[in-house]
């Protein structure tokens, strides 16, 4: 199916709205659609559904399938196209704005307008709300992850090679050089998916050129083809031509990647608080959660950016489909605000936007430290393709690999991406 004929039949199936449920029918089932790659939301919440969840389960039980993150958008349109939308799901970022897809044709529901329904939108986090909102237009989806991110160090391999964590990008770069001489890799990243790679470029501007760097490339008011802009492509492909991401960058998936550095091979991993559920893991975590530190993106020479505005996000758009909503999908979304919270920490050690409301015991060290962060931040940006459309979207990531590997110069990379952005407006 094209793009072309699944949106048409996207667009046929929301003329055809004759009432609630899939197919104009209440669900019998309360369907679960997250990605293949992350567990922590179905796990979560099959562990809800036998405890404090067990009353809106019995009454509509869950069920829960996956979907491979790089098909999410193909396996989204083609549901929406047959009415077959479960009553939750992960979708793309652009199909959730307001003039995406879902957002579009009506197909996904204001979570805040439900919440506040049911009398538990209190208990969202505001800081989680607004990120919400600032990347998908709306709230359009729930903050089950409410993500920070940074770069995770192995202290024990910074301290046998005399390394201090970087503070500067000068710094950083390095403290790599010196961990490649010694045979350690230096930075790993899940090259193969494209967005680790895209997260440092969008890092690197918003630290040279502050906050508001990619909103002024949305507005027009600057182009990705500015020279700063630029020069936060070149500085990263300038570690992969280095050598300094490790052989296989390109190649590498997310578990290898992640096991590269929970097995003490590499010495840093850029990455988001969702990790925390695989470094709390003794059965992943081999070097130790005691041996693992946290500290912000670096500041750049010159820069109007600076390490406290934390990088933030809240995971993958996850919608409920407007037609799916009942009083019993009500009463499972009254029972995850109230208790999502407590539950995924307790059990995964993993921040999300919802509040806390029981009292959680025995919270990691280094969880506990990213929480402290999350609770004090009071300003944050988000990552380099939240403001992007689809396309756009897609080829930065896709091109990312030809960067690191010098078959893409990065005024190439940054010149495609900006005829992408000027096409789309």
């Amino acid at each position: 199916m094209t793009a072309a004929t699944g949106a048409a039949l996207l667009l046929a199936g929301c003329a055809s709205d004759g009432g609630s449920g899939s197919g104009g029918s209440a669900p019998d089932k309360f369907s679960l659609l997250t990605p293949a790659e992350n567990a922590i939301i179905r796990d979560e919440l099959t562990t809800l559904s036998k405890n404090q969840c067990a009353t809106a389960e019995e009454a509509l039980p869950l069920s829960s399938e996956t979907v491979a993150q790089s098909d999410v958008v193909q396996k989204i349109t083609l549901l929406a196209s047959q009415d077959a939308l479960p009553v939750m799901f992960v979708a793309g970022t652009a199909q959730v704005k307001p003039n995406g897809d879902l957002g579009k044709g009506k197909l996904i529901a204001d979570y805040e307008q439900t919440l506040k329904d049911l009398g538990v939108w209190d208990d969202i986090l505001p800081a989680a709300a607004s990120t919400v909102k600032s990347a998908y237009g709306s709230m359009a989806s729930l903050p089950f992850q409410y993500n920070i991110e940074g770069i995770f160090y192995n202290k024990k391999l910074f301290a046998d090679n005399g390394v201090q964590p970087p503070q500067t990008w000068d710094e950083l770069v390095r403290a790599a050089e010196k961990f490649k001489a010694a045979g350690v890799v230096p930075i790993t990243e899940a090259g193969s998916q494209g967005w680790p790679i895209t997260r440092l470029i969008g890092m690197y501007i918003f630290r040279s050129l502050g906050p508001d760097a990619m909103l002024a490339i949305q507005k027009g008011e600057a182009k990705l083809t500015d020279p700063r802009y630029v020069a936060a492509a070149k500085a990263v492909a300038d570690l992969g031509a280095a050598g300094l991401f490790g052989e296989g960058i390109t190649s590498r998936t997310t578990d290898a990647a992640n096991a590269q550095f929970l097995n003490g091979q590499a010495a840093m991993t850029y990455n988001g608080s969702w990790f925390l559920a695989n470094l709390n893991d003794p059965q992943q975590n081999k070097v130790g959660a005691e041996n693992v530190g946290f500290i912000p993106f670096p500041t750049v020479s010159g820069g109007q950016g600076n390490s406290g505005q934390w990088p933030a996000n809240a995971g993958a758009a996850t919608a409920l489909a407007t037609r799916s909503y009942t009083p019993k999908v009500g009463d499972w979304l009254k029972c995850v605000a109230e208790n999502y919270g407590s539950s995924v920490l307790q059990n995964q050690g993993v921040i999300s936007g919802f509040r806390t409301n029981q009292q959680v015991s025995n919270v990691p060290p280094l969880t506990s430290q990213l929480q402290e962060i999350v609770s004090k931040a009071s300003e944050t940006v988000l990552w380099f393709e939240a403001l992007m459309d689809a396309k756009t979207t897609s080829d930065a990531q896709t091109n990312a690999a030809l960067l690191l590997t010098g078959k893409m110069t990065a005024d190439k990379y940054m010149a495609t991406l900006q005829a992408d952005l000027d096409q789309a407006r």
